[in-house]
């Protein structure tokens, strides 16, 4: 498992996003993984390095984007299956159990995604970043049921208190039709 230090800054803000993206790449020697709008006018940035250099880079972007911040996180050790399932390109051909975690943000869906998969033997089909989402994101992931199951309480509790889980499903055996759909 390939550890790396990841951060994020949503705005609601497009032009500010774009400011707060420069500046975080300016900032730190961090690589940027996506810079983009997303539904509801938001903008997300995304960048990954050494954990110095993401927090430091972090924390201007949360300085520049003041009162446009809608969500961050800084992740240390970020699970190396985070990255395929942002750009919907992992390997995975069948869904044994299907965990679906759907939330407010795009940075808590990477979060619960990331404590999800490092709690149980899961995989992460994918992680939807609010694009034609009305600003909400959602991750699948499969296992088998128990696997599933812990992945899933994981990735529940690490957004505890937040307010931003919407909803969440396991369902022990999908259908071959959605699960072709789903992959």
């Amino acid at each position: 498992m390939e550890l790396k230090a990841i951060a994020m800054i949503e705005l609601n803000s497009i032009a500010k996003g774009v400011q707060v993206g420069d500046e975080m790449l300016k900032t730190a020697d961090v690589e940027l993984i996506m810079a983009q709008p997303i539904c509801a006018g938001k903008y997300m940035v995304l960048v990954s390095g050494d954990v110095d250099s993401v927090e430091r880079s972090s924390e201007v972007g949360k300085e520049v984007a003041g009162e446009f911040l809608v969500d961050d996180f800084v992740i240390p050790n970020v699970h190396s299956s985070i990255f395929p399932a942002l750009t919907a390109t992992t390997q995975i051909h069948a869904i044994d159990s299907l965990g679906v975690i759907e939330t407010f943000s795009v940075a808590s869906s990477i979060m619960a995604a990331d404590a999800a998969v490092k709690a149980a033997d899961v995989d992460i089909i994918e992680i939807r970043c609010a694009t034609g989402l009305g600003g909400k994101s959602f991750l699948y992931l499969t296992g088998d049921i128990s696997s599933v199951n812990s992945a899933m309480d994981a990735g529940i509790d690490v957004l505890q208190g937040t307010g931003l889980v919407l909803s969440h499903v396991t369902i022990p055996s999908p259908s071959r039709d959605l699960s072709r759909c789903i992959l």
